[in-house]
Formats: C-alpha cells, sequence, structure tokens
C-alpha cells in the first residue's frame, strides 16, 4: 500500500512544477527572515526572484554543520520564537551542538512523511511498533513516534536502555514492528537469546532501522535473528530527521520524498553536480519548513540518486545506501578507508560476529589500524585449543581486509560478548592520531 499516492506517486512534470514553487517560496521566505541566508545571497548577487524553477537551486549558496554552529543557536531560525514548538539538537561531540526549531506545520509534514515511511514497509493499524530510539534532542524517538500514532498504530516508548525489559515486552505485548538502530537490533537480539526467548515466540515482522550505515550482510543478520524483515530509514536532525528517505517493498534504494526534501549529488571537491547513478556527495534543500528551513545543505554522505522506474509505483527519486561519510573517511597511508567496507568484509566471514572496533594509531610517522573483531560462540568450542583457531581466523580476516582495503592491518579476535555494546549510534572508531 501507498500512504499518499498523489504525492509519492506524482508526475514527473508535476513534481518539478511543485519542486520549483516551493523552492521560490522557501528562498523568498528565508532572504526575509534570516540574515545569513540574504548575506549570502546579496554576496552572490541574488534576490527571490532570480529563483523560478527547481533548475535554479545550482544558484544558491551551500549551507554547512559549520553554519549552523555559527549561528548558534538561533541565528538560522527563520520562524519567530512564539511559532516553535520543538527544538531538536545534534549528537555531534565536538563544537556547539545543531540548534533546529520545529513549528507545529513542520511537525505535521515530518509525521505525514514518516507514516508514508512506515506504510511502505507494510505498517498497519493494528500493529504494535516499539521505538527504541533515544527520545532526548535526538530526533529519532520522537520523529518515529509521532509517524505511528499519525498512521493509527500502537506506538510502544521504549527509548533505549532496560534492554532486558525491552526484550521481555516484545514476547509479551506481541509487539510486531520495531525502530532503532541496526547495532541496537542486534543488541537486542543477544539479550532476548540470552533470555531464552525462542524467534518463534516473537511476532515481529517489520523493523526500521537507521541513525548508522549498514550492510546487506547486517540486515540479513538482524533478519535471521529477529524473524522480521528489516527496512532502511534515512534522515538527519538538521532536515527532518527520520522520515527523508525511506525503502520501499522492492529494496533497491531508499526514496526520497522530494516534494519536501529536494537532492542534489555533488562532487565534494569541485562542489558541482554528479549525473544520476554517480557516487557523490548528497545535498538537501527543505521544500516546505518553516522553522529553520536550510538551503542546499551539505550532508556529508556519499550515495547517488538511482535512474530509472521503481516497480512500486512511486515516482520519487531513490538514492542509494550511504557508502561513507566525507567527514568520517578514514586516510590511512594515503589510502581511503571507510568503516562500511570493513563492516562488509567482518559480516562476510561466517567466524566473525557483527562486533566490531577499529583502532587507528601512528607508530613512527607511519599509520597503523588495528581491527578488533568477535569471534562467533559457536566457533569456540569449549573443549578444544582455542589459540589455533584464533590464529587461523585472524589471519584470514587479515588477508581479507587487505584485499578490499589494499592496506594491511592488525586483526584481533576478541571473545563473544568482550566489546562494548551501544544502545545509541554505535562508535565504532577511535582515532588515536588526533590526541598526537
Amino acid at each position: 500500500m501507498i500512504w499518499n499516492p498523489s504525492k509519492e506517486c506524482m508526475p514527473e512534470e508535476q513534481k518539478r512544477e511543485l519542486q520549483g514553487k516551493r523552492l521560490h517560496k522557501v528562498v523568498d521566505y528565508v532572504y526575509h527572515n534570516v540574515l545569513f541566508y540574504r548575506t549570502k545571497m546579496q554576496e552572490l548577487g541574488l534576490e527571490p526572484g532570480d529563483i523560478r524553477t527547481i533548475d535554479d537551486i545550482v544558484k544558491l549558496p551551500f549551507t554547512t554543520k559549520q553554519d549552523l554552529r555559527d549561528n548558534y543557536p538561533f541565528g538560522l531560525q527563520a520562524a519567530p520564537q512564539s511559532e516553535i514548538i520543538r527544538i531538536h539538537a545534534s549528537t555531534g561531540t565536538t563544537g556547539n551542538p545543531t540548534i533546529v526549531g520545529y513549528t507545529r506545520k513542520d511537525i505535521d509534514i515530518w509525521s505525514e512523511c514518516m507514516s508514508r515511511c512506515l506504510t511502505a514497509y507494510g505498517v498497519r493499524r493494528s500493529d504494535i511498533f516499539s521505538v527504541a530510539y533515544g527520545y532526548g534532542l535526538f530526533t529519532g524517538g520522537l520523529g518515529v513516534h509521532y509517524g505511528v500514532e499519525n498512521l493509527g498504530a500502537t506506538v510502544v516508548p521504549a527509548s533505549t536502555g532496560g534492554t532486558q525489559k525491552h526484550a521481555k515486552l516484545l514476547k509479551d505485548l506481541g509487539i510486531t514492528g520495531l525502530a532503532c538502530t541496526p547495532s541496537y537490533a542486534l543488541h537486542l537480539a543477544e539479550v532476548v537469546e540470552k533470555s531464552g526467548i525462542g524467534k518463534d515466540e516473537l511476532k515481529l515482522r517489520v523493523g526500521a532501522f537507521g541513525a548508522e550505515p549498514w550492510t546487506e550482510s547486517m540486515r540479513q543478520e538482524i533478519e535471521s535473528r529477529l524473524g522480521l524483515k528489516g527496512y532502511n530509514i534515512y534522515g538527519l536532525s538538521e532536515i527532518m530527521g527520520p522520515c527523508v528517505s525511506y525503502e520501499c517493498e522492492c529494496q533497491h534504494g531508499s526514496h526520497i520524498n522530494e516534494d519536501h526534501f529536494y537532492p542534489e549529488i555533488i562532487d565534494p571537491q569541485t562542489l558541482r553536480p554528479i549525473p544520476a547513478g554517480e557516487d557523490g556527495e548528497l545535498v538537501f534543500t527543505t521544500l516546505t519548513k518553516t522553522g529553520m528551513p536550510v538551503l542546499r545543505y551539505r550532508t556529508r554522505d556519499l550515495c547517488s540518486l538511482l535512474p530509472g522506474d521503481c516497480p512500486c509505483g512511486r515516482t520519487f527519486v531513490r538514492m542509494s545506501s550511504i557508502k561513507g561519510r566525507t567527514d568520517d573517511m578514514l586516510i590511512i597511508r594515503g589510502i581511503n578507508v571507510f568503516p562500511s567496507q570493513v563492516e562488509s568484509v567482518l559480516l562476510g566471514i561466517p567466524e566473525c560476529a557483527p562486533y566490531y572496533r577499529l583502532i587507528v594509531d601512528r607508530v613512527n610517522n607511519l599509520d597503523t589500524l588495528t581491527v578488533q573483531v568477535e569471534a562467533r560462540a559457536e566457533y569456540l568450542s569449549r573443549d578444544m585449543d582455542t589459540l589455533s583457531p584464533i590464529a587461523a581466523l585472524e589471519k584470514k580476516v587479515a588477508a581479507r581486509l587487505r584485499d578490499v582495503l589494499s592496506i594491511s592491518s592488525a586483526v584481533q579476535i576478541k571473545m563473544p560478548g568482550s566489546l562494548e555494546r551501544f544502545e545509541g549510534k554505535a562508535k565504532i572508531v577511535t582515532d588515536n592520531r588526533k590526541l598526537i
């Protein structure tokens, strides 16, 4: 089913006309209400009247996370404070947080877009949906929560923490839907298994996972252990939190809610547009947001826009999975390394569990990469000498990583359950070079 066919299946020409009208309106709005954008546009010799169609978007200035931090806390807010009914903030750990204010109209649009996502996953009014994203300043918890309620399903605001109780509620309440980070889904599966709850005792069938990159191997692991179908959801606080894009039943890319969020793919070095199908940096312009609209926001996420029609009938363009980020890319001995590459290798090795860490250091002026990964319990039999299989596995993993990354890395196989579990976004990388 499709939540809003008139919008999600809009003909291309009609869609672009709507986008052009909304772009002109939001540019005029920020020009007269946000000094930052007015100054930027004046520096470029632009006025709102110069933006007539969606194709004119390339004339506009980019916005970065640093711009949001430099204008902390309310410098980019367009609506008067009396119209702001909620404030969220980024989860970043450096500098000022990015503060984002939402009007009632923004919250309504968020709920509408989130309902589109959930419907695409197969969620219905009869479902009981557990939301295990954080309910604090992070947009995940309340973002999904309001969408579930707007759709008419039952929401269980589990949030993070209390995983043992959450596992019990999955069984006792007959919960059918789950929203959380992929890493927390695996942690929850682990707790369910340790609690003696069989997969056949759960009624889970739909999972909405996002807020951190994940691979197809990780999806299969989650689906196998929790007995559900896992779908990708994408969002970011600067744009609108979860709901910006969503997978449909075809699961070939995620449809972007283009009537509200206009996407571009650019070369992160030249800032020039990149053709559909080619990887680059994802950029978003909010077309309907009134609290804090943003023009051409550089997400730092690397992906592509997928050409062609989707069999589901939706005409919204699809984005590929996130390949990495321009700002968390590791450069090790001159080679670009993304954590997602490492994860893909590890999850392709049956003996490795989906819990790992990357430690980057500098020894004698040479960059080093250490990969720590847990072995699966069934691989390490209690009645055998584990030293030999551990050494063999470390050698096997190191060889696979070298083939993919083109650099050598040290591999440390860890005992099951020894690496820290995370209930929010997993902290995968430790780069000690920054401490020198």
